[in-house]
C-alpha cells in the first residue's frame, strides 16, 4: 500500500492530466455527436452515421496524441515515423476499408443515396436505413436486413424508386381467345382488389394492362401495390391464387 501511495504521489500530476483529457474528450464526443445530428437534420447533407463516427475517431485521436508525451513519455513523432514506415503495409491491409470509406463519402456528398430512399440494387429492393463508414444498411419489405459494402454499392447498378414503384408487384396472365377484353379487365381488377384488400394500398387500386397476343390468347399484366411491411411475394402469391379460379384466364 505504501508503495502504491508513493507511486500515486510521484505521478499525481500525470494522472490528473490523463483524467482531465479523457473527461474532456468524452464530453466532446457527446456534444459533437448531438450537434452533428441536429446540423445534418437541418441541412441538405444526408444524415448518416459515417460523419458522426469519423468525428468521434478524430476527437479520440487528438486526445491520445495529447497524453502520449506528458503521461506516458512517448514522443508522438516516433509513432508518426513508425506509421510512415509501415504505411504501405497498413494501406494494403486496409485497402478494402479505405475503399469503403471513400465510396461512402462519394455516395453521400454526390447525393446519390440517402437514408430513407427506396432503392433497387442488383434485383434487391428495399429501404436505406443507414450509411456507416464501411457499409450501407438496406432493409427489405420482408424484414431482412442487408449489409452492402460501400465499395460494392458504388460500382453496382443502383435504381432509386418512388414509394409506389418500390411497392409495385407485377402479375402476368393470359385471357382465353374469344373473351371480351373490357369485361375481362373489369373482372380481373375486381377479383384482385377483393383478394388483396388487406395487403395492398387502397389508394392505388390494381391496374390491368394488355400487352400483346399469343397462341394462348391475349397476354396481360396486373400491377398491384403492396402495403408497407408486406412482402411482394405475398401479394403476388395471393393474386395468382385468385386469378387461377377464373375460368377465362390461363
Amino acid at each position: 500500500m505504501d508503495t502504491l501511495l508513493d507511486w500515486l504521489k510521484a505521478h499525481d500530476s500525470r494522472i490528473a492530466f490523463l483524467i482531465i483529457v479523457l473527461a474532456v474528450a468524452f464530453a466532446a464526443t457527446k456534444v459533437v455527436s448531438r450537434w452533428l445530428k441536429k446540423l445534418l437534420n437541418h441541412s441538405g447533407i444526408p444524415n448518416a452515421s459515417i460523419f458522426v463516427n469519423l468525428s468521434l475517431v478524430a476527437i479520440w485521436t487528438i486526445a491520445v496524441a495529447m497524453v502520449l508525451q506528458p503521461v506516458f513519455g512517448i514522443n508522438p513523432t516516433t509513432i508518426v515515423t513508425a506509421l510512415g514506415v509501415g504505411g504501405v503495409a497498413i494501406s494494403l491491409g486496409l485497402k478494402d476499408t479505405i475503399a469503403n470509406i471513400i465510396s461512402g463519402f462519394g455516395l453521400m456528398i454526390g447525393h446519390v443515396i440517402h437514408p430513407g430512399d427506396h432503392v433497387r440494387i442488383q434485383n434487391i429492393t428495399g429501404t436505406v436505413e443507414d450509411i456507416t463508414w464501411r457499409q450501407t444498411v438496406v432493409r427489405e419489405r420482408n424484414g431482412n436486413q442487408l449489409i452492402i459494402p460501400n465499395s460494392v454499392l458504388n460500382t453496382s447498378s443502383l435504381e432509386r424508386l418512388t414509394r409506389e414503384g418500390e411497392a409495385c408487384v407485377s402479375v402476368a396472365f393470359a385471357v382465353k381467345p374469344g373473351t371480351d377484353i373490357k369485361m375481362a379487365a373489369k373482372r380481373i381488377a375486381s377479383v384482385l382488389k377483393t383478394a388483396t384488400a388487406n395487403i395492398t394500398d387502397r389508394r392505388n387500386p390494381p391496374q390491368i394492362n394488355f400487352t400483346g397476343f399469343s397462341p394462348d390468347g391475349v397476354q396481360g399484366e396486373a400491377l398491384l401495390f403492396a402495403n408497407t411491411g408486406i412482402s411482394q411475394d405475398r401479394v403476388r402469391d395471393c393474386a395468382v391464387r385468385a386469378l387461377a379460379k377464373e375460368d377465362f384466364i390461363i
